[in-house]
């Protein structure tokens, strides 16, 4: 559940980027109106400066963005747009894409002199069957040496909490490459509310191999993973 949540908000995210960098942020905010209308007939989306606030579903036409298909209301606020870094506030109030309902805030800061994007949010969320979460996080992400074509790092935190309790997942140095299946370095480290501690750890053996570690309290296995997506399994130990 806490995976479809972070979609659905990472999609809305994705629509807030597109502006024009430098302008003043009334202007960045009414082309963002002008892009969401363009994309999502369906929405009502009002202008209150540099506040844009979106209405799913009022009107007819597509509602589709993505593979999400939207209901509810969302907010954007453009706080900063300077050629240098970028501020840009989220709300989200009965946000769905039919399978999870979200409410919440994020706020994203780009800052083009460092190559990096920070998220920082919290959330609540339900799904279908009513089941209830709530999440937040703390995660930076930046450029690998060959820039955006190559792929992104991300470093930072993720907690969620639910009906078995809370989970704290560790992100430390994860590099995602666009060509490989899984990240090529790093890990995540995952706390449970069951006392126990779950790492995964990525490793390039070659251009075309990623050998992945497992450990857990008592055990830890590794295996490979090739560019299209073969796995071989090295074992326990």
């Amino acid at each position: 559940m806490a995976s479809q949540a972070e979609g659905l908000s990472a999609t809305s995210v994705d629509i807030s980027t597109n502006f024009t960098i430098g302008q003043a942020v009334e202007n960045a905010a009414a082309e963002l109106r002008t892009f969401v209308q363009s994309q999502l007939p369906c929405a009502e989306v009002m202008l209150d400066g540099a506040t844009l606030t979106v209405e799913y579903g009022v009107n007819a036409g597509n509602c589709t963005y993505r593979g999400h298909t939207f209901s509810g209301q969302t907010s954007i606020t453009v706080a900063r747009n300077d050629m240098n870094q970028v501020e840009v506030h989220h709300a989200w109030t009965d946000f769905s894409n039919g399978n999870v309902t979200l409410n919440g805030t994020a706020d994203v800061t780009w800052d083009f002199q460092a190559l990096t994007r920070h998220v920082v949010h919290e959330s609540t969320w339900t799904n279908k069957k009513g089941r209830i979460g709530e999440g937040s996080g703390d995660r930076t992400q930046s450029l690998l040496p060959g820039g955006l074509a190559e792929g992104i790092r991300v470093d930072g935190s993720r907690s969620w909490s639910g009906e078995r309790g809370q989970w704290d997942l560790a992100i430390d140095g994860v590099e995602m490459r666009w060509a490989d299946p899984v990240p090529q370095a790093g890990s995540y480290t995952l706390n449970t509310p069951f006392n126990k501690t779950l790492s995964m750890s990525f490793s390039r053996v070659d251009e075309d191999t990623i050998r992945v570690l497992v450990a857990g309290p008592k055990k830890e296995f590794s295996f490979t993973v090739s560019k299209l997506g073969v796995v071989t399994n090295e074992g326990e130990s």
